[in-house]
Parts: C-alpha cells; sequence; structure tokens
C-alpha cells in the first residue's frame, strides 16, 4: 500500500498567532500525518507559551513525526524575541519563504496539500515580496491562471467572482467571462470535496438581484447570460438570486456553493456564523491548499489565548480533499 505524503503547515507571520495555533493544535490532536514549514524556534517558543510538552525535531524533508511530537522544516531564523504584535519585515519575509519552500514541496509530490497560517499583508510588503497574499503567491507559483477563493464553514460554502481589489474594481471584473469562469470554479471546488453532483447558486450584484433591470441591468445583461451557458454545459447552477437571501437558502441546504460578485459580499456571510470552523480554500491550483479564515490576530498574539479551530478545520477540508482525490 502506497503512503499518502504528509500535509504541509506553513507557520505563517511569526509575529502573530500561526505558531500558537499549530502548537495549539499538535498538542491537542497529536497529529501524524503532518510537517511545519517555518523556524523552529519560533515553534519552541510557541510550545512554551502555552505550556505544553511536544518534542520538536529539526528536519532537511517533508517527513512527518510520530504522534505527540512535532518535526520542522526550517526555511530560516528568526530573533527568539521576535516582538508580538507588530508588523516585521523579518517575519514577512520568512512567512514568504515557508509559503515557496511548501508549494515546492507539492508540486513535487512530496507533500499531499498545503495548510496555511495567517501571513500579515503589511510585512509581506515590507519585505519586498510583491503579491498581496496566499492566494496570489500560490497562483503565480504553480502557474494557475483560472483560480479563484471558496470560504467555507460546516453549513456554507461561498467562491468569488473578485478577492482582493476595491469596490469599484470589483464592480468593473463582473463580466460574462469571469462570472462564467467562477461558476466552473465553484463546480470544480465541490467535485474536489467529493461532492458528485454540485448544486450552484449565484448571488445578484445587485439589491434584489437587480429587481427587472430597476436597480441595475448587470443580472439582466451580464449573469444570467453567463449562468445560462453554463447550465447549457451541463452544470446544475441556478440564479441570479437576491444576494440578501440567497445565501440563506444555501445554508439550509439548498445548494452547496454560492457565486458571490465580490469579497465581502460572500464572506460576511461565512463569517458571520464565526471564524472558528471557516475554512479559506484556493481553487483551480494544480495542489491541494486550505487555509484558515482568520487573520494574524496581531492583538491577541502572544497572550496564549488563540483559538485553534480554524486550523483544525482547514487541516479537516484538506484531508477530505486529498482522500477525494484518491490520495
Amino acid at each position: 500500500m502506497t503512503r499518502i505524503p504528509p500535509l504541509a503547515i506553513t507557520m505563517g507571520d511569526a509575529a502573530g498567532i500561526g505558531p500558537e495555533i499549530i502548537a495549539r493544535h499538535f498538542a491537542a490532536e497529536k497529529p501524524r500525518d503532518l510537517i511545519v514549514v517555518g523556524d523552529l524556534a519560533q515553534m519552541e517558543r510557541a510550545i512554551r507559551m502555552i505550556g505544553a510538552e511536544i518534542p520538536v525535531e529539526c528536519v532537511e524533508g517533508p517527513i512527518p513525526a510520530p504522534a505527540g511530537r512535532m518535526t520542522v522544516l526550517p526555511v530560516g531564523s528568526l530573533p527568539a524575541d521576535l516582538p508580538y504584535g507588530k508588523v516585521d519585515a523579518r517575519a514577512g519575509k520568512l512567512a514568504y519563504a515557508a509559503i515557496l519552500a511548501a508549494i515546492r514541496l507539492a508540486k513535487a509530490n512530496q507533500v499531499s496539500g498545503i495548510v496555511t497560517a495567517p501571513i500579515h499583508k503589511e510585512a509581506l510588503h515590507a519585505a519586498g515580496v510583491p503579491f498581496p497574499g496566499h492566494t496570489e503567491i500560490l497562483a503565480h507559483e504553480t502557474g494557475a491562471r483560472d483560480f479563484g477563493m471558496m470560504l467555507a464553514d460546516e453549513r456554507l460554502r461561498v467562491i468569488l467572482v473578485s478577492i482582493h481589489v476595491s469596490l469599484a474594481e470589483a464592480l468593473r471584473r463582473v463580466t460574462h467571462e469571469t462570472e462564467l469562469r467562477t461558476i466552473r470554479l465553484a463546480d470544480q471546488a465541490c467535485r474536489a470535496l467529493g461532492i458528485a453532483k454540485p448544486r450552484i447558486a449565484v448571488a445578484g450584484l445587485n439589491p434584489h438581484a437587480g429587481e427587472g433591470g430597476l436597480f441595475g441591468r448587470e443580472e439582466i445583461e451580464i449573469i444570467a447570460p453567463a449562468i445560462a451557458e453554463a447550465r447549457s454545459a451541463g452544470l446544475d447552477v441556478h440564479g441570479p438570486f437576491p444576494p440578501d437571501t440567497v445565501f440563506m437558502q444555501a445554508r439550509r441546504g439548498a445548494y452547496d456553493i454560492v457565486v458571490a460578485q465580490y469579497h465581502d459580499q460572500g464572506l460576511i456571510a461565512v463569517k458571520l456564523n464565526g471564524i472558528e470552523k471557516g475554512v479559506n480554500v484556493t481553487v483551480g491550483l494544480p495542489i491541494i491548499r486550505t487555509s484558515v479564515d482568520h487573520g494574524t490576530a496581531f492583538d491577541i498574539a502572544g497572550r496564549g489565548i488563540a483559538d485553534p479551530s480554524s486550523l483544525g478545520e482547514a487541516i479537516r477540508v484538506a484531508r477530505q480533499m486529498v482522500a477525494a482525490r484518491g490520495g
């Protein structure tokens, strides 16, 4: 029987809660299929902070630790007294190096997927990284052209037409091509989770989905034709629906996923239910990547009170995707 490679967990920004939530997950779950990519000393500091006893070993390759232990693949080192809760270019640089290393391992099939702890956009910028976040880094490094962000919890999945752009730019990106691309990615995302026949809903852009053109014509001229083309290709997609009700319908089980027209339209709907069970999935990549649905939480970093629940869900979903892919 072929052994499934481990999942790589990138440490995230060491000035935030990334190392702590990783340490807490290891302490509680004692996983045997994970390897941390980051800085050994920072992980040891996080373990001490939470009062756990987890033996940590530095390794040169993707070697998972036995239950109750942790292996760390180092990509650099940070000062042992790196300040918590402050933007630091050194932390941004190491976080970026960890992401690149994990991507290389995934592309070489040495890990079965990547789970990422949160990074800080200002720290990345301070380190000279030319990307605003994980999604853009992953797409660039894997050569993905059609990709998207899906955020999900136990009862709702949402995929976005546009991601980290201004609202004005998001409106400009509502085109036939982007709608059709995102609908296809929604179908792909559900199938990657093992859903054989995804039911897709599309949210309208305007209040009441335009109310027949009274509040805007994007639904009539752009979104509905894209839905029709996707349906003609065999996808089970419906809408456009009023955005103030479609997420409720999906949460009640009418649909497997909702296509949201811009960042806040979709993510508020998911995060309103709490971030503890939220998972961020990058769709359209040749590799598996999931993440927590929260940020670095600089306001509580170093205080030993971070909640690792979202990280646990991200790991669970990554394992689900590996199983659906066939290992």
